[in-house]
């Protein structure tokens, strides 16, 4: 494993317990950053902060991402336990059920919104001003290759990365004369826990879209990010960043 240098940077991973935030922290305290973990599963942040002990100084907040009082909360906490924030990687979000369009409820489809892009959104207008105020700052917005094709039987979670990927390009324009990259990644699938919220048939049409005939490890995903994260991405922003195995044609 190369070391990418983010010595002294501090960083927030929303959905840091497990997947690819989890493997994200792991490259990033390797890499000399401190990491604040963020994530709606307080047992799972246990979990995860005990394996990462060994591996450099680890906080980690219960938050709703959905919630724009407990996002304001835990950007607050992140200040008084780092002392300031240089990196945001949204990485939090949920799949919902795999259903066609008129299938689906108003129940679910909000709640994958609410988690998927207002969730970002909500870390976003919390920390970018405490950024701003550093004129410093690197974002990492996890998107999905869903939202560049839109998959079947997926309409609200490929809704939600597509304007993701929007917001990214917006926000990357409004800081894009300060120190402030924000770009996104856009991965095909990658087997997580997340695979646990879809279906057998889902996950099988989703492996035969990728020319390399497997899936992405979170490992490499969390090499990508922290390269992202890196005070090299200099010249970088609003960009799309394809890991997803071949399957990108744009």
């Amino acid at each position: 494993m190369n070391k990418i240098d983010l010595a002294g940077r501090k960083a927030v991973i929303t959905g840091g317990a497990r997947g690819i935030g989890l493997a994200a922290a792991e490259r990033m305290l390797h890499s000399g950053a401190e990491v604040s973990l963020w994530d709606m599963d307080a047992a799972a942040l246990d979990a995860a902060a005990k394996r990462l002990a060994g591996a450099g100084r680890v906080h980690t907040t219960v938050v709703d991402v959905s919630s724009a009082a407990s996002v304001t909360a835990a950007a607050q906490a992140a200040i008084g336990q780092m002392g300031q924030i240089d990196i945001l990687v949204n990485n939090a979000g949920i799949t919902g059920p795999n259903v066609t369009v008129w299938d689906y409820t108003p129940e679910d489809w909000r709640k994958v919104i609410d988690i998927d892009l207002t969730g970002p959104f909500l870390c976003l207008r919390a920390v970018v001003p405490m950024m701003r105020e550093r004129n410093y700052g690197r974002i990492v917005n996890i998107a999905s290759i869903a939202g560049k094709e839109g998959n079947p039987n997926a309409s609200a979670y490929s809704a939600a990365k597509a304007g993701l990927i929007a917001l990214t390009k917006s926000l990357a324009k409004e800081l894009a004369t300060t120190e402030i990259k924000v770009n996104c990644m856009t991965p095909a699938a990658v087997e997580t826990d997340i695979f646990k919220q879809m279906t057998e048939t889902h996950i099988k049409f989703m492996l035969s879209k990728i020319p390399m005939s497997r899936f992405g490890k979170v490992e490499e995903v969390a090499g990508m990010i922290c390269w992202l994260a890196s005070e090299e991405m200099s010249f970088s922003t609003g960009a799309v960043f394809d890991i997803s195995g071949g399957r990108a044609t744009y």
